[in-house]
């Protein structure tokens, strides 16, 4: 979305649905997820990027005790009530806002308006793409500019991610809503979930990164995404009682330590944590190669990563695992991988640019070939960060 073209028009349809002018606006991107999957939360590495879809927020204060919704590209609207203290059925994508209004009326520890509130986006729902955080960083934003709460930017990533938990019901990790916030214009995001230190690493300019959607969606209240964070603790405690050392999450245990003990867990639990140790030391192999300019070898790493995720952490699916398959039988291809929490999704390709039209042409070719419709293929383009607008 080239947010800064379309103002002057979402300004206009604000004021036409509201009866009144919108006092602030902010923008947030999706996500592309390079390497690191399921680490975040394991207090793990990730590289990641900010890309160039994203959600736009309008809000203003308004009289009363009723907060309204309105999503411009569905045409769906949607209300609560100002002392709002928890998630309902329908809309789903409502709870999102509500957690962010409820969070910061919280934290203003003074009354607070109501808020009329337009939201625009493009980033495609159920990819793997993160529009869920898109919504919550640009929320948070613009609603913390009405409310006048004014947060960090670690700390607006944390309210997102309670919000989350607490109204939309996804146990999720820091990831999404750091890279929403710290991505930059052709960069990947270099994150550490323990400290929450952030660095960046420039992108090579003769390479990019395709997106393939499946078009399978995915609802990760409904998967077994909270089940796969279940099983990383429970695995996190087993080390814990058997290392001779202090263990407070997966990113504690090397791969050579999970070798030795592996044996001794459920089955289950030591599939999960395989994937999660591994991939933690994926990415800081993958981080070096950047930095050496080997994209051969990081795109390796990429296949490494939807490998384990398709065996051990069996969050792919047979869509995802065709385009992967795919891609690595195009000797243009350096990588792919599945993005997100799995399930579906998308598959992130790493490609030359000079490659990328030849390249989603067989990509598209070979899923309509096997599931007979194609898939939407997006080029990506790592990009800034939420904003203010």
């Amino acid at each position: 979305m080239k947010i800064e073209e379309r103002m002057g028009t979402l300004r206009a349809d604000f004021e036409s649905h509201f009866g009144m002018k919108p006092v602030a606006a902010a923008y947030a991107p999706g996500r592309v997820e390079v390497l690191g999957n399921h680490t975040d939360y394991n207090e793990g590495l990730v590289l990641s990027a900010a890309i160039n879809y994203g959600t736009c927020i309008l809000a203003a204060p308004v009289q009363g005790s009723e907060c309204r919704l309105y999503d411009g590209k569905f045409k769906e609207s949607a209300c609560f009530p100002t002392d709002v203290r928890g998630p309902s059925p329908k809309p789903a994508w409502a709870n999102y806002l509500k957690g962010v209004y409820a969070l910061l009326r919280d934290r203003a520890g003074v009354a607070v308006p109501a808020v009329n509130v337009w939201i625009e986006g493009d980033v495609p729902l159920g990819a793997g793409l993160s529009s869920s955080a898109a919504l919550e960083m640009a929320a948070t934003l613009a609603l913390g500019s009405v409310l006048k709460v004014q947060l960090e930017l670690r700390d607006i990533a944390r309210l997102g991610q309670k919000a989350e938990h607490e109204y939309a019901g996804v146990r999720c990790g820091l990831l999404d809503q750091i890279t929403s916030l710290f991505g930059q214009d052709s960069a990947l995001v270099e994150t550490d979930f323990r400290t929450l230190a952030v660095t960046t690493v420039p992108l090579d300019p003769d390479l990019e990164f395709l997106i393939a959607n499946t078009a399978v969606k995915h609802n990760l209240v409904d998967s077994a995404y909270n089940e796969r964070r279940a099983k990383c603790e429970e695995a996190a405690r087993f080390f814990a009682g058997v290392l001779p050392h202090p263990v407070r999450a997966l990113r504690d245990v090397s791969p050579a330590e999970w070798q030795t003990f592996s044996g001794q867990m459920d089955p289950v639990s030591a599939r999960r944590s395989a994937h999660v140790v591994g991939e933690i030391d994926r990415v800081q192999r993958g981080a070096g190669l950047l930095k050496r300019g080997k994209w051969r070898e990081f795109g390796a790493l990429m296949f490494e990563s939807h490998e384990s995720s398709r065996t051990q952490f069996e969050n792919s699916c047979p869509e995802l695992d065709h385009l992967v398959t795919t891609a690595q039988a195009i000797p243009e291809v350096l990588g792919a991988r599945l993005s997100g929490g799995g399930f579906g999704g998308s598959a992130v390709v790493l490609v030359p640019c000079s490659a990328a039209e030849a390249v989603t042409e067989k990509l598209v070719a070979s899923y309509r070939q096997a599931f007979g419709h194609p898939c939407d293929v997006l080029c990506m383009r790592a990009s800034a960060g939420a904003r203010l607008l």
